[in-house]
């Protein structure tokens, strides 16, 4: 078996573009690493100039070397917000909010071997991430269009396509070939309803919705969603040229007040090519595409009933440092892609989230990067309710940034 593909397939499940990490402790068979880094921009867009947090994280990795070549690890991740966001609140007096300093972003631990791979069980990167993160590396227009951020722009968790919770995984390598599978074991499940004529147009709260569904009334619903799978392929065609492809799937089981049920699939499948490596010298290419079902949502948060996305990236590294890149990105719903027609929408709607980035990173040293990025956007999000329109549109506004990402 060769070691260096098994080392592959391993670093796999530390897919984060431009990771980098420092030894902090090291014995005859124990090993501490802390990596991250602290990114802080300015912002400019939806007409406003802001300071902001850049996806900052701090993360600890411990490896173990046990008996017969067999490895255990574990991986904490936490995001951290460095600039800092308090507001000004008003109940009978002034008072200032701060949101929470640290948040969860990465937890598992595993065990590795030359010949029988690697096991993984916590929150990590999902197998489906493998296929599309070739396009991933903008720091502030991340790709939204490959299906990883799901359910308005998190962070994949439910579905396990991007953070995913919950999640075992399993990994190797044979000759040019890596491979991932994993299965998500959870029990969640929520109650939901139409908005029916006289609803507030806040919607309804989850408990509003279990009392519908209590009543017998079929506009409320009781919906599960539990485990999924996934799994992808890697193959290194040559030094240079990677081709991927991968599927992730779960199901929504739904039971309606009056004792009806049915089930929709939540299903994404692509594949991805990329050439050269993103950190080195000279020309970077990569594109993946893919077909999802119930898969993500709209803006407003509908389940949209199918799509495909395309994500795409070039850029071309200096020997001076500099780093220009341009991506195009798109996911397209077409019109009539609203499951639920009693939700007040237009049968019409049309969903196609489209937009290109251009950016010039100054990588001063590899772990010491300055850049501006600039978004422009060609979405279509026509309704005939105009309210609903301008909703749909706030989060896809143009932009321009400038920041420093200082990794450890």
């Amino acid at each position: 078996m060769n070691k260096t593909l098994v080392a592959t397939a391993l670093a796999a499940i530390f897919l984060v573009p431009s990771v980098s990490a420092i030894e902090i402790y090291k014995d005859n068979k124990n090993t501490v690493e802390i990596g991250g880094f602290i990114d802080a921009r300015v912002i400019n867009t939806q007409d406003e100039t802001e300071v902001v947090n850049g996806a900052s994280r701090i993360n600890f990795g411990f490896n173990r070397e046990l008996t017969d070549g067999w490895n255990a690890f574990a991986k904490l991740e936490w995001g951290v917000n460095p600039v800092g966001n308090s507001d000004i609140v008003y109940n009978n007096r002034f008072e200032s909010v701060q949101e929470e300093f640290f948040y969860n972003r990465l937890g598992y631990a595993g065990l590795s071997h030359d010949k029988y791979g690697t096991l993984t069980i916590g929150k990590q990167w999902g197998a489906w991430y493998d296929v599309v993160y070739n396009t991933n590396y903008g720091f502030v227009w991340d790709g939204n269009t490959a299906g990883v951020y799901t359910f308005n722009k998190d962070d994949g968790a439910v579905n396990g396509v991007g953070r995913g919770d919950k999640t075992v995984q399993y990994r190797n390598a044979f000759g040019d070939v890596s491979f991932a599978v994993q299965a998500q074991l959870k029990n969640s499940s929520f109650y939901t309803c139409d908005i029916l004529l006289g609803d507030s147009d806040n919607g309804l709260t989850q408990k509003e919705c279990e009392e519908r569904w209590m009543t017998g009334s079929k506009s409320a619903q009781q919906v599960e969603y539990n485990y999924t799978y996934g799994g992808a392929l890697t193959y290194k065609a040559t030094d240079m040229l990677t081709l991927t492809a991968g599927v992730n799937r779960g199901e929504f089981d739904v039971s309606f007040g009056n004792g009806t049920q049915s089930t929709a699939v939540d299903l994404i499948y692509g594949a991805g090519v990329t050439w050269g490596n993103f950190d080195n010298d000279g020309l970077y290419a990569a594109a993946n595409i893919n077909r999802q079902e119930n898969h993500d949502t709209d803006n407003i948060g509908r389940l949209i009933k199918d799509a495909y996305g395309v994500e795409t990236l070039a850029s071309f590294k200096f020997d001076n440092g500099l780093r220009p890149f341009i991506s195009y990105n798109i996911l397209d719903a077409g019109d009539d892609y609203v499951i639920q027609p009693n939700f007040n929408a237009d049968p019409k709607d049309v969903f196609k989230r489209q937009f290109v980035v251009v950016g010039l990173h100054f990588v001063w040293d590899p772990n010491t990067v300055l850049y501006i990025e600039a978004r422009k956007d060609y979405s279509d999000f026509t309704s005939a309710d105009k309210d609903q329109e301008a909703k749909m549109a706030l989060s896809e506004d143009d932009g321009v940034a400038i920041g420093i990402r200082y990794s450890l």
